[in-house]
């Protein structure tokens, strides 16, 4: 399958470095703003939540997270080299800010609020977010879209954590 940007569509891709600043920074961004408000709640407020038979260790999160934001911040680059001006291009690229916005939002409602309920709220609000940004992008690429699905499943999964963890500490 050849990369769309390879189509006949007029306009210029955004330039790499601008591709950077765009795709890779704000993934970083949200990374690192998630971590800073995650990990001192970790030893306190989450060591202290009873938790699901299903939950992960701990040490399991950091390698996933990263993996999953770099698949997330390949898939916006893919998307950045399409020519500016072919359509749905620019609503892909909306909707991944949004997704990426409700992703952030759920460290600071889940571990900055210590609120499941709240993180669930969020979280339910972030899987329409990312089924929206995946459909927008197999319209475009479907290599980014793919990239995509892996975060999709993950986040699934932390929904029923999330959800299990707001039943058992009413």
């Amino acid at each position: 399958m050849t990369h769309p940007a390879s189509s006949t569509w007029d306009g210029e891709p955004t330039p790499p470095l601008r591709r950077f600043l765009i795709a890779v920074l704000p993934v970083v961004a949200v990374s690192v703003a998630g971590s800073l408000v995650t990990t001192p709640n970790i030893p306190t407020w989450y060591a202290g939540l009873e938790k699901p038979g299903f939950t992960p260790p701990n040490w399991l999160f950091a390698p996933v997270w990263t993996a999953l934001y770099a698949m997330m911040a390949y898939a916006l680059w893919r998307i950045l080299a399409l020519p500016r001006n072919l359509p749905g291009r620019s609503a892909a690229v909306t909707a991944f800010f949004v997704q990426l916005v409700l992703n952030s939002l759920w460290s600071f409602a889940f571990f900055g609020a210590n609120s499941p309920l709240a993180g669930l709220i969020v979280i339910a609000a972030l899987i329409v977010a990312i089924l929206a940004t995946i459909h927008a992008f197999w319209r475009l690429d479907r290599i980014a879209a793919l990239l995509l699905a892996p975060y999709l499943a993950w986040v699934i999964y932390a929904t029923a954590l999330n959800a299990a963890i707001w039943q058992l500490n009413p």
